[in-house]
């Protein structure tokens, strides 16, 4: 992970990059982000100071690609317009990196909502060809991320571990691994997040997620993003850095989003995990 400098380290912490924390992270070189992820689609096309400032930053900072629509799961044919985009814009910024959501968000229109996918053979055969389908195209591996979701199909024959392995042994992708997603699928879904963990392939994990969630009054879990992480995701990431060690890891906080100042000390809670594994 640290032969490219367009790569964060492995011990890199990095934030969601939003549009109005530019001026400040400019005129905060000391920041303490290592590196930052961007949704491309909200990014392409777009002109003027914004974009002569996001250019300051890529040149200084590694930088991942997040995608929100390229629908990896659905039925329609892959949006090769989107791809073409996405590749021109990291061509233009040197990233290195694009990772989509295990999951389907489009159908005849975008349904802005990240749906689950049955988890069978034929739905693995399925995802990996459009898988491999984009890595062709763009000429590197996609990255997958593990997502959320809230119900299932009854016709699913494959566990959510189960239909990721075989994802990302057919698709020959990499993962983002996101730890909030882990813990609000396990309360949910009712499985050992830890065994999940240990079962994951480490040599594809390219980068972690950690995010705020919701408990809903009946009791089950939402992936929401609007809050601070919670002790058991704070406990996923330990795990995870004592079986995999030190990983690139994300904070994610899109909605609901405190000053750059909060956030920027949240992300900092990162530091002592790594470095007490580091110690170990």
């Amino acid at each position: 992970m640290n032969s490219n400098p367009r790569t964060p380290a492995n011990k890199a912490v990095g934030l969601g990059l939003r549009r109005e924390f530019l001026p400040q992270l400019l005129a905060t070189p000391e920041h303490g982000v290592d590196f930052f992820e961007l949704a491309p689609e909200n990014w392409i096309n777009f002109g003027g100071r914004p974009a002569t400032q996001l250019r300051t930053l890529t040149e200084k900072h590694p930088f991942i690609c997040h995608g929100l629509s390229l629908s990896i799961g659905g039925p329609a044919p892959l949006d090769m317009a989107l791809l073409e985009a996405v590749q021109g814009f990291m061509t233009e910024h040197g990233i290195h990196h694009y990772s989509e959501h295990l999951a389907y968000c489009a159908d005849h229109g975008q349904l802005y909502d990240l749906l689950p996918l049955p988890l069978t053979e034929e739905m693995v055969r399925h995802v990996a060809g459009r898988i491999r389908q984009a890595q062709d195209f763009l000429k590197m591996p996609l990255i997958i991320e593990n997502t959320a979701y809230y119900g299932g199909f009854r016709h699913s024959a494959l566990t959510e571990l189960e239909f990721l392995l075989a994802v990302l042994e057919e698709a020959d992708c990499r993962l983002l691994l996101d730890l909030n997603n882990l813990y609000v699928n396990s309360v949910n879904h009712h499985y050992d997040a830890a065994d999940f963990l240990r079962a994951l392939p480490a040599g594809r994990i390219v980068y972690q997620h950690l995010a705020g969630h919701a408990r809903h009054p009946q009791g089950w879990l939402i992936d929401t993003h609007d809050a601070a992480v919670e002790a058991p995701v704070w406990d996923l990431l330990r795990r995870s850095e004592q079986i995999f060690g030190p990983l690139p890891t994300l904070l994610e906080w899109d909605n609901q989003i405190p000053p750059l100042p909060r956030l920027l000390e949240e992300l900092q809670n990162v530091r002592p995990v790594q470095e007490a594994r580091g110690a170990a």
